[in-house]
C-alpha cells in the first residue's frame, strides 16, 4: 500500500484540475510586515504569500515574527471557506537575488526544497509557489545569474514536489507547487516551462508591467496588441508562446495588474498613448483609480478596443495612467475560459480593497 501512495497523489494531482473550477488567486504582501487581513476568503481559492526570502540558500522568513501572526491569521480563513488554500510565495522581485546559488547544485537544491517545505509544515500551510525573477537572464541589479539556471529552475521544482508529496503522505493533505513566470516571451529561453509544467499545479502569467522599461506610453497590462505603438508584449502573446512550448492551457494562470502605472510626458504630449515618456511617478491602486481619477480631475478614460486596455490621459498635467479595469478584466476572464486556461491571479489585494475588480471576476469567471 506504502508504495502505492506517490502515484495515488499523483493521480489526483492530475484530475483535480479538469474537475475544478478556474482557480482565483490573490497575493498578499506580508514583505511589508502586519497585512490586513480583511480578505473575502469565499472569492478566493488560493492566497500566495509574498514574500519568504532566501538566505544562506535557504527559505527564510525575512520578517519572522509579522510573518508567523500573518500564517496565523490567513489560516483563520478557512473557517469561512474551508477549501481556501495558503501557499508561501519565495523571491519576488527584490528577493530574487540568491536563487540561482540556492539551486545550483543537488545537495543545495534538495536543503532549499526542505527548508521551504519545513515552512509549509510548520505553520500547516498548503504549499509553494517559487518567483524567481529571472532565472538565467537579469532582473535587479547585483542579482545571480547564470547559463545553469535553466535546468535548475526546472530541478527545482520536481525537488519542490518530490519533499511535498513526502510531506502528503504524513499529513495527507494535497499541496501545491506553483510559480510566478514572467509574462513574455522570451522568458521561456532561459527556462524548461514544458518540462517544469509536469511538477507544477499553476504556472502565474505576469502578465503585467509590460512597459515598465519604455520610452513611449504604453499600456502594461493588454490583454492584445494595440495599434498606438509596437510592441509584441501582450497576454495574448505570453499564453500562445507557454503553449507552443509545451504547458497545458490548464495548468496557465492569468495575470491581472490590481494598480496603475503612472507616467509623466512631454510637452508636446497629445494624446497619451504612444507619447513621448519623461519619468514614472507614483502607482495607484484601482480602488483610488475609480474613485478619485477617472474622469475626475481632469483625467480623461479611454479604451483601446483592439488591446483589451484601459487608459487616463490628463492633458493639462501631461500625465498617463495604465491599469487594469472591470472592462478589461471581464475580458481577460472571458479569454480565460474560452482558452480553457487555469484561472487567474492577481498582484496583490491590498490595491483594490473595494473589490471592484475582484467582484468582477467572480461574476465574469464562477
Amino acid at each position: 500500500m506504502k508504495r502505492l501512495l506517490p502515484a495515488l497523489f499523483l493521480l489526483f494531482r492530475l484530475t483535480a484540475s479538469a474537475q475544478d473550477k478556474p482557480v482565483i488567486i490573490g497575493y498578499v504582501s506580508g514583505f511589508r510586515g502586519l497585512i490586513n487581513v480583511n480578505v473575502s476568503a469565499k472569492k478566493l481559492s488560493i492566497v500566495n504569500y509574498a514574500f519568504v526570502d532566501v538566505r544562506n540558500n535557504r527559505a527564510w522568513l525575512h520578517r519572522e515574527l509579522t510573518d508567523t501572526v500573518n500564517f496565523r491569521k490567513l489560516n483563520e480563513l478557512k473557517k469561512q471557506n474551508p477549501s481556501l488554500k495558503i501557499v508561501i510565495s519565495i523571491g519576488g522581485w527584490t528577493w530574487s537575488g540568491k536563487f540561482s546559488d540556492a539551486v545550483l547544485t543537488d545537495t543545495a537544491r534538495a536543503a532549499f526544497a526542505a527548508s521551504a517545505v519545513d515552512i509549509v509544515g510548520k505553520y500547516d500551510l498548503d504549499g509553494v509557489d517559487i518567483d524567481w525573477e529571472y532565472p538565467g537572464r537579469p532582473g535587479l541589479d547585483g542579482n545571480i545569474y547564470r547559463p545553469e539556471d535553466k535546468q535548475n529552475y526546472t530541478l527545482l521544482f520536481r525537488d519542490l514536489r518530490h519533499s511535498l508529496d513526502s510531506l502528503a503522505i504524513q499529513t495527507h493533505k494535497k499541496y501545491i507547487v506553483s510559480t510566478a513566470a514572467g509574462g513574455f516571451s522570451s522568458y521561456l529561453v532561459n527556462t524548461e516551462m514544458g518540462k517544469a509544467a509536469q511538477y507544477l499545479d499553476y504556472i502565474n502569467l505576469m502578465t503585467y508591467d509590460f512597459n515598465e522599461e519604455g520610452k513611449i506610453a504604453s499600456h502594461h497590462t493588454n490583454l492584445y496588441g494595440s495599434k498606438f505603438y509596437l510592441s509584441k508584449n501582450n497576454a495574448d502573446s505570453a499564453v500562445n508562446a507557454f503553449m507552443a512550448a509545451g504547458v497545458p492551457s490548464s495548468k496557465l494562470v492569468m495575470g491581472l495588474a490590481f494598480y496603475g502605472r503612472v507616467y509623466n510626458l512631454g510637452p508636446n504630449a497629445k494624446r497619451g498613448i504612444g507619447d513621448t515618456v519623461l519619468n514614472r511617478d507614483r502607482g495607484r491602486g484601482y480602488s483610488v483609480l475609480r474613485d478619485s481619477l477617472i474622469n475626475q480631475n481632469g483625467y480623461v478614460h479611454y479604451r483601446d478596443r483592439d488591446a483589451k486596455a484601459s487608459y487616463l490621459y490628463n492633458p493639462s498635467k501631461h500625465q498617463f495612467i495604465t491599469y487594469d479595469d472591470e472592462w478589461s478584466v471581464k475580458k481577460k476572464c472571458q479569454y480565460v475560459r474560452n482558452k480553457k486556461m487555469g484561472g487567474v491571479m492577481f498582484w496583490e489585494y491590498s490595491s483594490d480593497p473595494k473589490e471592484y475588480l475582484l467582484n468582477e471576476v467572480i461574476a465574469t469567471l464562477w
